[in-house]
């Protein structure tokens, strides 16, 4: 009989330790973890669809523009003697920038959808104009007699050449040169188009101009091949990231479109005006804007999830406190259901939200499960304050992930405030709870 007694005395003290609940508590949010990773990858596995269904409609609209150019490939005799000494000569090539290069364009983005997918697309029409100066054998180190300035080849690097719309045609002092497919060498550009333009060594006066009607898809950018190089674009697309080596000087962004102008010197660069071959590598001095979409599903239902963890613990805790002050005791397995719930927030804000706004689908999503968690504690137990606390604080709760996720500039001092709010509610709430005294209560009230 002693034995059955004290084997009860165990158990009530298991059933009724506020310690061993804590415990308890702590187990079933590490199991959660599991859950809270399946939701993880679920997430990551439907960016990464839409990341290959996007780049389908890239592949066929065409992919991200980098115009680089244009500038003059020059092929010269380069002498060396073979193993009879007898002197042989190699062809090599160098290349010349222009002097001064000015673009100027609009730029018309648009959105295209396959299934529940949107991709960004572009259409750039860039009118290009500038001048060559022509450096003299000297400059170059080669003797005249050995450049082959009536094989000068004029080139444009052009990153996709699916997106060329429109035959180019080049106007070089006063004369319209067509072109075709293909660059010379791969030292500046790895794909483009080229035409033989001759040079004459004491022509200063080399002026270019032609037009380019490209299509693209998410960012464009240019290389600054220019000694000064200006650049003005103009897009009706009301969110842009200007990116690359450059940001522009002067900007304009309104919600009808922007404007940006960018000016380069050859000072800012770190190539010459002209070189051999492929000693320089002129992408690192890239610079153009992408076109971004301020609502990305994936990117915001990610960022919300980052709280999934904190929002299990707080749940439950509104739960333990709830417990403790109002006398209800909640079974773990109500415990682990009540988190489950918590974590299927996340799963309903990226399903419903990858057909409706996010907002709105945050905003059916957190009334779904605060509704069913509230339903859920009424299930449980009949006492209003109970339902009421555990209402008010999912309401709480809800709504500051919601303005953290707003304030996306100021969300580590937001979250950071409000983590400092909610640990002085639950210090202050707690403050007057006797948690020695808590088995004894229990134990008076059972006599």
């Amino acid at each position: 009989m002693e034995s059955d007694s004290t084997f009860k005395k165990t158990a009530d003290f298991i059933r009724n330790s506020a310690t061993i609940k804590i415990f308890s508590i702590g187990i079933l949010v590490i199991v959660l973890l599991i859950p809270i990773a399946m939701v993880s990858s679920l997430m990551h596995e439907r960016q990464s669809r839409k990341g290959s269904v996007v780049s389908e409609i890239y592949q066929k609209w065409g992919y991200s523009q980098n115009i680089t150019g244009p500038f003059f490939t020059v092929p010269y005799k380069s002498f060396y003697k073979d193993k009879n000494d007898k002197e042989q000569f190699n062809i090599h090539y160098f290349h010349i920038l222009p002097k001064n290069l000015n673009l100027s364009g609009q730029i018309d983005p648009m959105i295209r959808y396959r299934s529940i997918y949107e991709a960004i697309l572009y259409n750039a029409k860039i009118k290009v104009s500038g001048n060559f100066t022509i450096p003299s054998p000297q400059e170059l180190n080669i003797a005249s007699e050995n450049i082959f300035w009536e094989q000068s080849v004029f080139s444009i690097g052009i990153t996709d050449m699916r997106g060329i719309e429109d035959n180019i045609i080049v106007k070089f002092n006063d004369k319209n040169y067509n072109v075709g497919p293909g660059l010379k060498t791969t030292d500046i550009a790895s794909s483009g188009v080229t035409s033989v333009i001759p040079l004459c060594a004491a022509d200063s006066n080399n002026v270019f101009s032609f037009e380019l009607n490209l299509n693209g898809s998410e960012q464009i950018h240019f290389i600054p091949v220019g000694e000064s190089t200006f650049v003005n674009l103009k897009s009706n697309w009301p969110s842009p990231s200007f990116n690359g080596a450059f940001l522009p000087t002067t900007r304009e962004i309104s919600g009808k479109g922007f404007t940006a102008d960018w000016k380069i010197l050859h000072l800012n660069r770190d190539f010459p005006q002209f070189w051999e071959g492929g000693r320089y590598k002129v992408e690192q001095s890239s610079f153009g804007l992408k076109f971004i979409i301020t609502a990305d599903v994936y990117q915001k239902s990610i960022r919300v999830f980052k709280y999934a963890v904190m929002f299990v613990i707080f749940t439950f805790a509104a739960f333990f406190f709830s417990e403790i002050i109002n006398r209800h005791r909640v079974h773990p397995i109500q415990y682990l259901l009540i988190g489950l719930a918590v974590i299927l927030f996340y799963v309903l804000v990226l399903s419903i939200s990858e057909h409706i706004n996010f907002n709105y689908a945050y905003l059916l999503s957190s009334l779904a499960i605060t509704l069913l968690i509230t339903a859920y504690s009424k299930a449980i137990t009949k006492n209003k304050p109970f339902i009421f606390t555990v209402f008010g604080i999912l309401v709480v709760l809800y709504s500051y992930l919601y303005i953290v996720l707003q304030l996306e500039d100021y969300a580590l001092i937001i979250g950071s405030i409000g983590l400092l709010l909610i640990l002085g509610t639950v210090m202050y709430i707690s403050r007057k709870i006797d948690w020695y005294s808590l088995n004894k209560e229990k134990d008076m009230t059972k006599s």
